[in-house]
């Protein structure tokens, strides 16, 4: 039996990711609303991605929460996530109902007091 997966970024996401992504490959200081939430349903790891590397299309930079109580900014590459099980075997997953609701520098401020990303 097959199982399928979501994609981690759609078609539309990946266009708003490349889109700021060029916007700070040319050096101009924007604070993105993040465009797409990542976790893993099993290990407590969160990624509140907004930008793609526009040369590679890989390299995504955001809030990186691992768990561990040290949100941070950070790259990630999106390969790399796709490749990730947590304990249970479950891959990363996009948050379906993910809707920011302030630009990235708000959930950096907020995970930084809270020790997490918030919800």
């Amino acid at each position: 039996m097959t199982v399928m997966t979501q994609p981690l970024v759609t078609d539309e996401q990946r266009a708003q990711l490349l889109a700021v992504g060029e916007a700070r490959a040319t050096g101009q200081p924007i604070d993105p609303m993040p465009v797409v939430r990542l976790f893993t349903p099993d290990a407590h790891a969160t990624w509140l991605l907004a930008a793609l590397d526009p040369t590679d299309g890989n390299t995504a930079w955001g809030l990186i929460d691992l768990g561990i109580g040290i949100p941070a900014l950070g790259v990630v590459k999106l390969s790399d996530l796709a490749a990730i099980v947590g304990p249970l075997g479950r891959p990363v997953l996009r948050d379906l109902y993910f809707h920011p609701v302030r630009p990235l520098s708000g959930y950096v401020r907020l995970a930084q007091l809270d020790g997490s990303i918030p919800d």
